[in-house]
């Protein structure tokens, strides 16, 4: 194949394990399928070899570096899917804003939102296919690149998660400054979480027609948030991109892909996001597997949800850990995950071992039925 046909999202190889996408739509499986939230990430080496003295956001910009990033974790590990390698602020970006990736300190915007006013400093209208074609030809050229080994997941930030880092200019504990907008200027909030809405309903689309074969949304500041707050700020929102998502694919002629909600730390509001319109819902570890599976009632296929720092145990433990929460969540509509993403001074090796535990206790527990 041509460089030149890799870039055109078309002739794709053949999906050859599609484990993934049918635990997404509650089938019958082999095995339950795994993969780690930050499985491209600084835990492993030749990550860090790769992004060595390259700014991230340029790293972002590079569909090569990208592929390259989302390829390395399927060479050590027999993970059921991929995720593209991006960064949920890239939407801001698009948006107009300015921001930059300061190390120690994480994502930075130098001039954040601070009165309802500065809206005005947002593009009205948003060309994503111009502003984040880099992220669609970075899956594109991944799709042809991985060689249908496994599905390749695309995805995007939630409104209120955006909204919060676009208002604090960074990383919060208390996320006062984003809450202040909700409680002192709701009519401005609602205006600048549907604005990112419209955003990210086109950014999902164009995953899709790129060739992304599911998608994951993250409401990563769900936890700041009580449930009153939840309900009018976030889960209608999160309602909307679903459920427009769905309608522009559908129109769109292209094929159906399973849609996940991940909203960490939203234990309290289970209940509506098994009814907020995707095909599963994610999980951190502080909601007990067996208890989310009577909330949710059978609705969705559920994902994750192992303490990150379970990984930090020896290789023994990590294997009855698993083996205790796939027993708790059961083989069907199951999804293994963490329940957060892959912490920077992980051992690669027992991230092989937590991915061969989910496979080997699966295998074993589907045999006994």
């Amino acid at each position: 194949m041509d460089k030149d046909s890799l870039i055109l999202p078309k002739d794709f190889p053949e999906l050859k394990n599609d484990t993934f996408l049918r635990a997404a739509r509650g089938e019958e499986l082999e095995h339950i399928p795994v993969w780690c939230m930050r499985q491209a990430g600084r835990y492993l080496p030749e990550f860090r070899e790769s992004r060595a003295g390259k700014d991230f956001f340029e790293t972002c910009r590079s569909p090569e570096a990208c592929c390259e990033l989302t390829l390395q974790p399927l060479r050590r590990f027999p993970f059921d899917a991929a995720i593209i390698f991006s960064d949920i602020l890239v939407v801001p970006q698009a948006m107009g804003m300015e921001v930059q990736m300061c190390p120690g300190k994480g994502p930075t915007f130098p001039e954040p939102l601070k009165e309802p006013e500065d809206l005005q400093r947002l593009k009205t209208k948003v060309d994503v296919s111009s502003e984040l074609d880099y992220v669609f030809k970075a899956i594109t050229l991944t799709r042809h690149r991985i060689e249908g080994k496994v599905p390749l997941i695309g995805f995007t930030g939630a409104p209120w998660t955006l909204m919060s880092y676009m208002i604090e200019g960074g990383g919060s504990v208390t996320h006062s400054k984003a809450k202040r907008w909700l409680y002192r200027y709701p009519e401005a909030s609602h205006k600048l979480l549907s604005q990112l809405t419209d955003v990210i309903v086109e950014y999902l689309l164009g995953q899709v027609q790129a060739g992304a074969q599911a998608l994951q949304v993250f409401e990563s500041h769900t936890g700041c948030l009580g449930p009153v707050e939840f309900k009018e700020f976030s889960l209608p929102y999160l309602r909307d991109i679903a459920r427009r998502v769905k309608d522009r694919i559908k129109e769109s002629g292209l094929d159906n892909v399973p849609m996940i909600v991940f909203a960490k730390d939203g234990h309290y509001g289970l209940e509506d996001l098994s009814e907020s319109g995707y095909e599963v819902v994610g999980l951190d570890w502080t909601i007990d597997p067996r208890s989310a599976r009577v909330r949710t009632g059978g609705k969705v296929s559920l994902q994750g949800n192992m303490d990150p720092c379970a990984l930090y145990a020896t290789k023994e433990r990590i294997s009855e850990i698993v083996k205790r929460m796939l027993e708790g969540f059961g083989t069907k509509g199951y999804i293994a995950n963490l329940g957060h993403g892959l912490y920077p001074d992980m051992d690669p090796e027992n991230v092989g071992a937590f991915v061969e535990a989910v496979h080997t206790h699966s295998r074993q527990l589907l045999n006994r039925k």
